[in-house]
């Protein structure tokens, strides 16, 4: 397994709402709070089948607040469904980063051209 320190990878493992919207919140900041090499945040959505306004908002603001801080949010692994939802939001229009359809094109994309085997370009 690779792993990056300028990429932060999380997997969500159920359905976002109002209930734990505020956890995933907590947990991005209190996982980024430190970390000076972080540039990149990935949310691994592959386990979410559905999303409530509360947390489309609680994303926005994760998004705000990364970007104020100089790091990408970004989704992999978004079922249609839940895609919908998104566009229907400001999300995807003001995301920072990117949607992938795989966590591996999301390491890919992110990581540091020596550890994701991507030759350097000048």
């Amino acid at each position: 397994m690779q792993t990056d320190p300028i990429v932060l990878n999380l997997r969500i493992d159920q359905s976002l709402y109002f209930a734990n919207a505020q956890f995933l919140e907590d947990y991005i900041y209190d996982r980024i709070v430190d970390d000076t090499r972080l540039k990149n945040v990935v949310l691994m959505c592959s386990a979410v089948n559905e999303i409530d306004l509360s947390a489309l908002e609680a994303l926005e603001l994760i998004n705000i607040r990364l970007k104020e801080l100089g790091i990408t949010l970004s989704l992999s692994e978004v079922k249609g469904p839940v895609m919908d939802q998104l566009d229907r939001s400001h999300l995807v229009e003001h995301l920072t980063g990117s949607i992938y359809l795989s966590q591996y094109d999301a390491f890919r994309a992110l990581s540091q051209p020596s550890v994701s085997g991507v030759a350097a370009q000048d």
